[in-house]
């Protein structure tokens, strides 16, 4: 009789083992990934609505030359953009995310407004902006070069958002003449378009 009961608490001790080392091996896969796999911003297969790939764009002048590219890479802060261009003019541009994927020379207006969609006003320090396409000034160096990263906090790559860049319509990176005072709108009094490249996945 003692040893029948020695037995079954044996197999209940077993059993309870078993149980415990299955459930450490189903949370080790949640962890590194292999099973239950999180949004980490940039390690995907395809711009789904929870998978998102880097993008790389050209970016042209007024004539339709290349002058530089952007890359476009989604964090879990935002999306963001590495712009490495040339042959501008020294100083401060105004640099936006616009409304339409279209980049018609010479003057960009294809593109339409600053990409918009809960309809703020424009300007980092308008008390009702900024836009989600409003992006900082570029700094062009007195060779005509920059090289900068910003990040876009109100917009993604994921497609199938409201905010994303992938959408139907299309979106367009622009950067302007002159310098965006942040404040006046519908953009910022920055003046013309003198460089632009389409968003998209087909590039």
């Amino acid at each position: 009789m003692k040893r029948w009961m020695v037995y079954t608490v044996l197999f209940i001790v077993l059993l309870a083992l078993v149980a415990c080392s299955s459930e450490e091996s189903k949370e080790s896969k949640s962890d590194n990934g292999e099973e239950n796999p999180t949004l980490s911003g940039n390690e995907h297969e395809g711009n789904t609505k929870d998978q998102v790939v880097p993008l790389s764009i050209t970016l042209k002048n007024n004539k339709g030359e290349k002058i530089g590219t952007a890359d476009f890479e989604q964090q879990f802060e935002g999306v963001k953009i590495t712009v490495k261009a040339s042959n501008l003019t020294p100083g401060e541009h105004g640099f936006h995310i616009h409304e339409k994927g279209a980049c018609k020379e010479p003057d960009f207006k294809s593109a339409g407004g600053h990409f918009n969609p809960t309809d703020a006003s424009h300007g980092t320090d308008h008390d009702k902006g900024p836009h989600a396409g409003d992006l900082p000034n570029l700094n062009v160096n007195d060779d005509g070069m920059v090289q900068e990263e910003v990040l876009a906090e109100k917009v993604t790559l994921k497609s199938g958002e409201a905010n994303s860049l992938i959408n139907e319509q299309g979106t367009a990176l622009v950067i302007h003449e002159g310098e965006d005072d942040k404040t006046s709108q519908p953009s910022g009094d920055a003046g013309k378009r003198v460089s632009c490249g389409v968003i998209s996945e087909q590039q």
